[in-house]
């Protein structure tokens, strides 16, 4: 009974660490569970999990992406910018576009160099994100754009960013929506399962008949057009484009992946479990902000978070 309890209660840590969190956050402040923060919360679920979510086949894959970064600053300056000429719809079906675009060229440039390490994969994707960062600077002069100065209807860009739809706020709701999308391609096609034997041992995956090649382009595709859908969501609620607008975003959903169980050896994820471990970061942090905590020390307890997440996930390949 009790190994069964304890194998329940590692299976199902993240879940009893957020519902703790919660719990002891609204006895200590009962603003925590008010209507007004709880859809202040479910407006930030979306570009965090956003990202975290596409980066979760990243690291199943065997590699971590650090290029999300630079590629949410490239798609808010130039989505935004794109809004007057062609409109609200063009201008978010570009910026999805050129998400997509630059995951691609990420996998591109990671199979072409033969670069079949997570090291190797990390300087690389890193390099890229200063690429697109460095072009969304130069895109823009180094200035910061906002939706006010849009001269045509921006209509669109402020239902994803504050609209609601009943008590769920529409960024909550497109987050449902990739979520099923993602979590049926993981589960229930071929390519979802081949990313885990990638991860795992490419040169195995490749013996099986996998096209290893194949599968690192989707999943760095993937990784690149979520970080879109989270560029749009979140200048959408800002308001603001600015050229260093996905800043800090690559190492909060790094720590969500890991948090949520996949393993940073690869092989081994889910990214419904990524939820899991972003809604502990965004909660984490929101419950910090309500008791006054500076951020400084908010930043000491993510890293601390990182840090004991990476060792529990070595305990558990040694064993």
């Amino acid at each position: 009974m009790n190994k069964a309890l304890m194998k329940a209660v590692k299976e199902y840590l993240v879940l009893l660490l957020v519902l703790g969190l919660v719990l002891i956050t609204a006895v200590i402040e009962p603003k925590f569970i008010t209507s007004g923060n709880m859809t202040n919360i479910m407006r930030q679920f979306g570009p965090l999990i956003m990202v975290a979510m596409g980066m979760t086949f990243v690291i199943i894959g065997g590699y971590i992406d650090l290029s999300v970064a630079g590629i949410m600053s490239l798609v808010a300056v130039v989505t935004l910018s794109l809004i007057d000429p062609i409109g609200q719809v063009g201008a978010i079906f570009v910026g999805l576009l050129i998400g997509a675009a630059a995951g691609f060229l990420n996998s591109l440039v990671i199979t072409r160099s033969g670069a079949m390490t997570q090291a190797e994969g990390l300087f690389i994707s890193y390099g890229m994100s200063v690429l697109y960062g460095g072009t969304a600077l130069l895109y823009t002069g180094g200035v910061t754009n906002h939706l006010s100065y849009i001269e045509s209807n921006y209509s669109l860009f402020t239902l994803i960013g504050s609209g609601t739809v009943g008590i769920f706020s529409v960024s909550f709701i497109i987050f449902l929506f990739l979520l099923l999308i993602l979590y049926i391609f993981q589960n229930f096609t071929y390519t979802g399962r081949a990313i885990c034997l990638t991860g795992g041992n490419k040169t195995a995956a490749n013996l099986t008949g996998i096209n290893v090649n194949r599968t690192i382009i989707i999943i760095w595709t993937i990784s690149g057009f979520m970080a879109g859908v989270s560029s749009i969501v979140l200048f959408s609620r800002v308001t603001t484009a600015s050229p260093v607008l996905g800043k800090g975003f690559e190492l909060n959903a790094i720590l969500a992946v890991v948090v949520g169980g996949t393993s940073l050896k690869g092989g081994k994820g889910s990214v419904a479990r990524t939820v899991l471990g972003a809604m502990l970061v965004i909660l984490l942090s929101n419950s910090m902000n309500l008791l006054g905590v500076t951020v400084y020390m908010q930043n000491v307890m993510k890293g601390l978070l990182l840090i004991l997440a990476i060792w529990l996930d070595n305990l558990k390949g040694r064993r």
